[in-house]
């Protein structure tokens, strides 16, 4: 799409005991409306960047599809009031999407608001493979080497971002956006976009970890969560019956790991690189 995720504004700067005029960019947000065969699924605030790629990790995280395969198109349309992002089923997709559609009082946004049943809120989330294992100092590399990689936020200062790392590749996508919940689910549409699975790597994200973190990346299958702030304590259950390995509270210093230890080598091991670009993301002009 056309429309630009960050906006010039004029403020008012108080610096050194003294006022002037000033321009800020800051991060756009609009209203999108998830509309799967003409019937809206979902309303959320996100940046309006990179919506195929999260029309498919969002579709795949609620359980509506399976694969890439079963969505026939994606059409964003934009409207005085927000976006439409128009998703068109192929096959008998729309089968899940009317039973997810039943279990739901209404229209939700960030996390698991408007959910009717707290069964359905709490569903168990699968179990993922066990994975590699991987050095202590090569994540700690790449939570590091994730800043510069974003773009957005180093214009705005209000962007969450999530990415995907391996050992033999680096960091090989990053997805930003004011959610941290929408910048999860791009980054898992571009992968499955891509046919990456993504159950040898490492899963990077600049915010806390909710329950829906843990499980939208049980569903991708990833192994290990790292992340910059605390988990909350349904997270940490859910990724340990998940066998997720959640590392969190990741700073300069090192990091705490709450679920499944046995995936980090806390020993003295070679770290790979850690900078192999290879995502979307687009440097604001």
């Amino acid at each position: 799409m056309a429309h630009m995720p960050v906006i010039e504004v004029p403020d008012t700067a108080w610096r050194n005991n003294a006022a002037s005029g000033s321009t800020r960019r800051i991060a756009d947000e609009v209203a999108i409306a998830v509309t799967y065969d003409g019937t809206t699924h979902a309303v959320m605030m996100a940046t309006p960047a990179d919506l195929e790629d999260f029309a498919v990790g969002f579709s795949l995280a609620e359980g509506i599809i399976a694969t890439p395969a079963e969505i026939a198109g994606i059409e964003p349309t934009m409207h005085a009031l927000g976006i439409d992002l128009r998703i068109a089923f192929a096959g008998d997709s729309a089968d899940r999407f009317w039973a997810r559609r039943r279990a739901m009082a209404g229209p939700v946004g960030c996390g698991l608001c408007g959910i009717d049943s707290l069964k359905e809120a709490r569903r168990p989330s699968p179990r993922v493979t066990p994975g590699d294992r991987f050095p202590a100092a090569a994540i700690l590399a790449a939570v590091r080497a994730l800043p510069p990689l974003q773009p957005l936020n180093h214009h705005t200062r209000a962007m969450h971002a999530a990415a995907y790392w391996t050992r033999s590749a680096g960091i090989r996508a990053v997805r930003e956006d004011v959610g941290r919940h929408n910048a999860l689910d791009k980054l898992c549409g571009a992968m499955a976009r891509q046919g990456i699975a993504m159950e040898q790597g490492v899963a990077l994200l600049t915010s806390r970890v909710s329950v829906e973190m843990v499980q939208k990346l049980a569903v991708a299958g990833c192994p290990v969560l790292v992340a910059v702030s605390a988990p909350t304590a349904l997270a940490v259950a859910t990724a340990k019956a998940a066998g997720i390995t959640l590392v969190a509270i990741a700073r300069d210093d090192g990091f705490e790991v709450f679920t499944h230890p046995e995936r980090i080598a806390f020993e003295e091991l070679p770290a790979p690189p850690v900078c192999e670009w290879r995502g979307s993301a687009k440097a604001v002009p």
